[in-house]
């Protein structure tokens, strides 16, 4: 029987049909494009619970994505299992002319892309990556010499200086030319081992009424003035070049913040060593405590001090916390407990929904003084310092801490206690190094 000619478009972090990099690109090989989506066994496997929001949100984009296609003769193939094995499988289905998909710079990504680039080589199967989840990927933005900034600021500085309009240009797709097929319903939730959970996706939206003040606004957890589009960028549910070209038109904060997000990238491309050491090797000499039951103090939200019980509460029982109560639960648990950045690290990528490995592992190691940042060691947030500036009224802490004023908990350790501490040990690694 001969076989349809085909292209394949593998979505992972690009779950959109609109300005889609390498959506467009696969459309315009001129051949019918066959979507397809894989539920990667190896990465489901990982995760620590069956009640899991990203896969739930994963798994109602590309329901959103599927009843588009319907509307235009097409469907989505969804499949469960080891990427590689899969495409194999689908390479004997049909004439497959091409496979397309858009660049993942994550390490694992990386190999596992090598992998089937390799394989789909050898069959004579070519494969295109296109550059869609950053406006500058891999050595874009790098110094004179033509190494990598590890240093925000001059990396930032660089980074506008490049950007054109083409950067930021949207795509529109011609829906027309996927593939006509009868639809089907994506692999289920059951199917996949996991469970239905209390996520409604919507399609991100990009608000003025946050991000005409949002440099004013962001730092005060009780107002939730963010933009919760951190999930939306993770599965690329939102194209990054839609929220630059919003950014550019009204709020040179919020675009610091996009460009933090892209540094963190190209830091993970060229030094991936981070996932599991300092950026700083001699950090790595920090004689941590580690104390267990401190630490599940910490994540249970039981630390005495309610801005970082009030943040731990939030993010367990929403998969959310805002960014600035991170950045103190974080201090918290590396300087004040003197427990390993890597355990909180691993924590958050348990429980956040707006996980991304690059900007998680970055901003532990900022916090915790060993990653690419200039800022000295002795950067130890108080609590109570910054809950009087972010959190006065107590609104924020209140609304996770419904037993505040109870005194419930001790505080499991004396700042000024905790700080010395702190100082004592980053100061008797680093001595000499």
């Amino acid at each position: 029987m001969k076989k349809n000619k085909v292209v394949i478009f593998w979505f992972r972090r690009d779950l959109r049909l609109a300005d889609n990099r390498g959506l467009q690109q696969a459309i315009a090989s001129g051949y019918a494009v066959l979507p397809i989506f894989i539920f990667d066994s190896d990465i489901l496997t990982r995760l620590a619970t069956r009640y899991d929001r990203r896969v739930d949100y994963i798994h109602q984009a590309l329901h959103a994505m599927n009843v588009t296609l319907q509307k235009h003769g097409s469907t989505l193939h969804t499949y469960s299992g080891v990427p590689l094995d899969v495409i194999k499988m689908i390479c004997q289905e049909y004439d497959v002319q091409g496979l397309y998909c858009n660049g993942d710079y994550e390490p694992q990504a990386i190999k596992r892309d090598d992998a089937v680039q390799r394989d789909l080589k050898e069959i004579g199967i070519p494969c295109y990556a296109s550059k869609d989840q950053v406006i500058f990927e891999k050595s874009e933005v790098v110094k004179a010499d033509g190494s990598p900034y590890t240093v925000y600021t001059p990396y930032a500085k660089k980074w506008k200086s490049m950007l054109q309009p083409a950067h930021y240009g949207q795509e529109t797709i011609a829906l027309e030319n996927f593939y006509k097929a009868a639809f089907q319903d994506i692999i289920s939730l059951e199917t996949l081992g996991f469970q239905k959970t209390d996520l409604v996706f919507e399609q991100p939206q990009l608000a003025i009424d946050i991000i005409k003040d949002y440099g004013e606004k962001r730092d005060f957890p009780a107002l939730d003035h963010t933009t919760r589009l951190g999930i939306a960028l993770r599965f690329g549910t939102i194209s990054i070049r839609k929220c630059v070209d919003f950014a550019l038109k009204n709020n040179e904060t919020w675009l610091s913040e996009l460009i933090w997000r892209e540094f963190f990238m190209q830091i993970l491309y060229h030094f991936p060593q981070v996932v599991t050491a300092s950026f700083k090797p001699k950090y790595d000499a920090i004689e941590w405590r580690n104390n267990e039951v401190e630490f599940e103090r910490w994540c249970s939200g039981k630390t005495g001090y309610p801005i970082v019980d009030a943040g731990m509460r939030q993010l367990n029982k929403t998969g959310f916390m805002h960014n600035r109560v991170r950045m103190v639960v974080a201090s918290f648990l590396c300087k004040h407990l003197l427990i390993d950045w890597r355990w909180g690290e691993a924590y958050f990528a348990q429980k956040l929904l707006d996980y991304d490995l690059a900007a998680n592992n970055g901003n532990w190691q900022w916090v915790a003084g060993s990653g690419c940042d200039a800022a000295p060691y002795f950067r130890i947030f108080n609590p109570t310092a910054q809950t009087l500036k972010f959190d006065e009224d107590l609104l924020y802490v209140k609304t996770w801490n419904p037993d505040y004023g109870q005194l419930l908990e001790a505080p499991i350790v004396g700042h000024e206690f905790a700080r010395a501490r702190a100082l004592q040990a980053y100061q008797a690694a680093l001595q000499d190094k």
